[in-house]
């Protein structure tokens, strides 16, 4: 495994997008800073410019340098749920790409649990997205072969696998006073804490 997730962080450094297990389904990954990569990724889902993506960050160190400020609700959560499928919407710096806010100004960002996407995290030592592969408005994939299917040669690396299925990540808005939640998915937040 080792050999091709070294493989994948190279293809990531080349601004190639890489398709990953995470903790629930298959993830699309590009460098979430390289404008190139983002628009080649948005291209190939055919994914609304609007439609911000997630990323993933090794640890709350990394996301500093994302993030204008990191609310003390937004702390007590990630000290709480990360590393895991959590993700926290926060106000972005100015140098991260438009496209990955879908222009809001706002990024969702977590630290994954354990799962191979975390592995190439700490290979790639940069934020990645984690945007789920599959085509706009379809399921999510589990297996290599289905995100084979889906997008042929547009992936550069298809880290193979399986990923286990279930809830995505819950996404919540910590921009928001009280906070809000997005999406409901794996972990288990209460509206406003």
């Amino acid at each position: 495994m080792k050999d091709v997730l070294d493989l994948a962080a190279q293809a990531l450094r080349r601004g190639e997008i890489v398709a990953i297990p995470t903790e629930s389904s298959y993830g699309l990954a590009v460098d979430a800073l390289d404008e190139g990569a983002l628009a080649r990724l948005f291209a190939v889902k055919g994914r609304a410019p609007t439609e911000p993506v997630p990323i993933l960050v090794p640890d709350e160190a990394a996301l500093e340098e994302l993030v204008v400020s990191i609310p003390d609700v937004a702390r007590s959560l990630m000290a709480r749920h990360w590393p895991g499928p959590l993700t926290i919407v926060l106000e972005a710096r100015p140098e991260v790409p438009s496209l990955a806010c879908g222009g809001t100004g706002k990024i969702g960002v977590r630290v994954p649990g354990p799962c191979p996407a975390a592995e190439l995290l700490r290979l790639f030592r940069r934020p990645m997205t984690a945007t789920s592969a599959n085509a706009s408005g379809q399921p999510p994939t589990t297996r290599d072969d289905e995100v084979r299917r889906t997008f042929g040669p547009s992936i550069g690396v298809i880290v193979p696998g399986k990923a286990p299925g279930g809830p995505p990540s819950t996404v919540v808005d910590a921009t928001e006073t009280p906070i809000r939640i997005l999406r409901r998915g794996s972990v288990r937040i209460e509206e406003g804490r």
